[in-house]
């Protein structure tokens, strides 16, 4: 097809404000999918994505759609997640497309992820056409919302295009606005082929399947593909596009999105963000790819039983290919055995990779507790990353230790200033700015007017303190209307402390933890009553005690079990008794310093629950 006549487009927006919806409707008008075969949110094939009713994977479908000027057009939509943990997918699809739909809800106006992800775009320099959604709700308040977008962003009222995506009025508007705002792609059908890499899924059959964008020249079933990284060549088993289902075809040209089949078995040979040219006539210079993706959040992903460690392995790797922003590397625990330390983006990432695991490859996971990454300056001046409290250094080796930071954009009505004020005290954060959002035609009215208003504030907050339950205090101070986004702006120093677990005076290591000074003689008391409950009595007392370096900041007692050796003794004299008990305690003296005491898993488990507390 004539790139002339192709459009490559995504959707953004902040997550439930419609945009799979709105793709259901462009599937509808331009034919591609059969009425008896539609269903609500039909990209979304995954069956988490159903039951969440968030998009977890960014979705590619090729539909034709004949536009006014009678021409028929080749529109290449990406359906894009809204959840902020999921932001690198966003990215992905922003660099294969040259323009993009901004979805706003007309009943909730603009939100947290609204802004980041139009900056996103911006960045990328796409085209953006702004779409207010939901306007037959009773609650839409249209007029206010347009408002918003132009304070916020700069478009002007006549560019917002008004649709309700249920009804599918306005939809087929927004199809030609695709085709007359929205830039043909712009690469040089003669060059020796370049396409970026934007996606990838194992298949049994056919290896690794790479979603791709075809930057330059074309892509034939018959050519002999190389990865431009690593120099491997495959022959092709098959090209073509998503309509939405996989549809083979002959080539695939210029500017136009699709999949190729490599082949490649090895999940490490074609990888996102790889350019694929033709092996025999090879491009020169790849195209620019992404940004490596630094993890937020890290855990321990250990089975329940070690045998099948090697089923893990294997499922964490073809899972990988799927999702780049996920990394894995082997680690051993004397508790829970053999395992892997993952990074994700952020602890929604963690919950959806655990449920994957969990269905798709029918694994039954211990997940610990989540941890950041800190960076830490040893006495020689060398700079190391340590993402466990295992990994830190005794006290003496190192200076400094700096903590992960973020900026926070938190959008809510203005009636929950004060509220919110408060939790972001409560959590170390330091405040940049506020500045209220609200129309031309609310403001200079009525106070009651006024109260509706939205209020966007802006704070630097440790991502350590968003581990511990903050986004649920968030939803549930402010009755679930506040929106969050955030981005890593690097590392602060700050009096961190380890905070080493003890039972019967051994340390153990799985236990540790690295907190704020402030926090760490609570946190501490709260893990050793946790643990007091959990450990099994034994036969001597267990003592479980909290420290810092050698101070022992919490301890608790495990009471022993006592045997009734009187049990035996019907009369006779007292001092049979007493000696009989005076063996009892010689035997539990030496019983206590050879003694071992076995935690159980459910130790660890419980402790899961402990950052959430307080």
């Amino acid at each position: 097809m004539n790139p002339s006549n192709i459009r490559n487009f995504c959707i953004i927006a902040h997550i439930d404000h419609g945009k799979s919806t709105l793709a259901d409707r462009f599937l509808e008008i331009t034919g591609t999918v059969r009425p008896q075969e539609m269903k609500a949110q039909f990209l979304d094939q995954m069956e988490l994505e159903r039951e969440r009713g968030i998009t977890i994977k960014g979705k590619a479908v090729t539909m034709y759609h004949q536009a006014p000027d009678g021409q028929t057009y080749q529109l290449n939509l990406i359906d894009t997640p809204g959840h902020v943990d999921f932001s690198y997918e966003v990215s992905r699809a922003l660099a294969a497309c040259e323009g993009a739909l901004l979805v706003v809800d007309a009943s909730q106006g603009i939100e947290a992820q609204t802004i980041a992800n139009t900056l996103l775009a911006m960045g990328y320099d796409l085209d953006l056409i702004p779409v207010l959604n939901k306007v037959d709700l009773p609650q839409a308040e249209p007029e206010r919302v347009v408002g918003e977008i132009e304070q916020v962003f700069g478009f002007r009222r006549d560019e917002v295009l008004f649709v309700s995506a249920k009804e599918g009025t306005g939809a087929s508007a927004i199809l030609d606005a695709v085709v007359e705002r929205i830039p043909p792609p712009g690469g040089q059908p003669a060059a020796p082929a370049r396409a970026l890499v934007f996606d990838s899924v194992y298949n049994q059959y056919k290896g690794i399947i790479a979603h791709i964008r075809v930057e330059d020249g074309a892509i034939s079933r018959l050519d002999r593909i190389r990865v431009m990284s690593s120099g491997r060549t495959a022959e092709i088993v098959e090209v073509g596009v998503f309509a939405p289902a996989p549809r083979p075809t002959d080539r695939l040209e210029t500017g136009q999105v699709g999949y190729v089949a490599t082949g490649f078995k090895d999940v490490r040979e074609c990888t996102v963000g790889d350019t694929l040219t033709i092996d025999r006539a090879a491009a020169t210079e790849p195209l620019p790819g992404y940004v490596p993706l630094k993890s937020m959040v890290f855990a321990g992903l250990y089975p329940s039983d070690g045998e099948q460690y090697g089923n893990l392995r294997a499922a964490l790797e073809k899972l990988q290919l799927n999702d780049a922003s996920l990394s894995l590397e082997p680690e051993n625990s004397a508790a829970l055995g053999f395992g892997f330390r993952c990074g994700f983006l952020g602890l929604m990432h963690l919950e959806i990779v655990q449920e994957r695991l969990e269905r798709e490859y029918d694994l039954d996971l211990i997940v610990t507790a989540p941890s950041v990454a800190y960076q830490v300056t040893l006495t020689s001046g060398e700079v190391i990353k340590v993402d466990s409290p295992a990994k830190l250094p005794s006290p003496n080796e190192y200076t400094d230790i700096e903590e992960p930071v973020l900026d926070l954009t938190i959008v809510a009505p203005s009636r929950y200033v004060g509220t919110l004020m408060e939790l972001m005290h409560s959590r170390r954060s330091d405040f940049k700015r506020m500045e209220y959002i609200q129309s031309e035609d609310v403001a200079g009215l009525s106070s009651g007017s006024v109260d509706n208003a939205r209020v966007m504030m802006e704070y630097t907050m440790p991502l350590v303190e968003m581990l511990a339950d903050f986004y649920n205090q968030l939803k549930s101070r402010t009755q679930g209307y506040a929106s969050l986004d955030y981005t890593f702006v690097g590392y602060r120093k700050a009096p961190l402390v380890k905070v080493d677990v003890l039972v019967n005076h051994l340390p153990v290591e799985a236990l540790s933890m690295i907190l704020h000074r402030d926090q760490a003689l609570g946190q501490g008391r709260r893990v050793v009553e946790r643990l007091r409950t959990t450990i099994p009595r034994q036969l001597f007392e267990v003592p479980i005690q909290a420290a810092i370096g050698s101070r022992i900041i919490a301890r608790e007692t495990v009471r022993a079990v006592r045997k009734d050796v009187l049990a035996k003794c019907y009369g006779g004299d007292v001092t049979r008794k007493r000696k009989l008990l005076e063996r009892q305690k010689e035997g539990k003296k030496r019983l206590k310093m050879v003694g071992q005491v076995e935690i159980p898993q459910e130790a660890f488990l419980t402790l899961l629950e402990v950052g959430g507390e307080g």
